[in-house]
Parts: structure tokens; C-alpha cells; sequence
């Protein structure tokens, strides 16, 4: 009769933590919204975007300018991309506006900048 029992309580056990784990994994169904920038040496960024759903956002950047160019935003910058590197860069946002930059000197103030929205 213990054997039973025991065995009972085990299999009650194991299906409540499937079905947690059902439940949890059922309820993560996030997805990252990815958005494509290219940076090129006019000394501008073209966004496939210009906003998305708050939450994580992957930035695929790619320079296709012969000069080094990186992308800033939300704290994390890419690093220096050479000619046709491409890069991601993988941030959390809330909702609200972002500015975004290159960060190599005199890039932003000739108009490599602007701002990203997540609503």
C-alpha cells in the first residue's frame, strides 16, 4: 500500500511540474522585432523602421560606406564596422523615444543621428 501511494504522490508531483512548465513556456511567446540599418558614408543611417513594439529589439547593422561607421543606442553601442560588415545589436526597450548615433567623431553632428521609437 505505501509503494502505491508513493508511487501516486510521485506521479502527481511530476505532472504538476509539466504542466508549470508547459504553462510557463506556453506563456513567453515574445518575439524580438528586428530591424535592418544600413550606414553609409552621405553620413546618414537608413532604418528599415523608425519604430516598433516596446520590449527586445535586434538591430542588424550594416555599413555599407567605405569609412568606419558604428550605431548607439540605449546605452549599447556595435562596434567599428568596416565595408559591408554587418553586425547585431540586441536591446530591450521600453516604450518611448530613443536616440540613436554614430559615435565616430563629427559623424552625428552632420546628420549620422536620429530617433527610434517603441510604443
Amino acid at each position: 500500500m505505501k509503494r502505491i501511494v508513493s508511487l501516486v504522490a510521485t506521479a502527481a508531483v511530476a505532472a504538476s511540474a509539466l504542466f508549470a512548465v508547459v504553462a510557463y513556456g506556453g506563456s513567453s511567446t515574445a518575439t524580438a522585432t528586428t530591424v535592418k540599418v544600413t550606414a553609409k558614408d552621405t553620413l546618414r543611417f537608413v532604418l528599415s523602421r523608425k519604430s516598433a513594439p516596446h520590449g527586445k529589439v535586434i538591430f542588424k547593422v550594416t555599413n555599407k560606406g567605405r569609412i568606419k561607421h558604428d550605431f548607439k543606442i540605449a546605452g549599447k553601442k556595435t562596434k567599428l564596422l568596416k565595408h559591408n560588415q554587418t553586425v547585431s545589436l540586441t536591446v530591450t526597450l521600453k516604450k518611448g523615444k530613443y536616440k540613436y548615433v554614430c559615435t565616430v567623431p563629427g559623424h552625428a553632428a552632420a546628420g549620422m543621428k536620429g530617433t527610434f521609437r517603441a510604443t
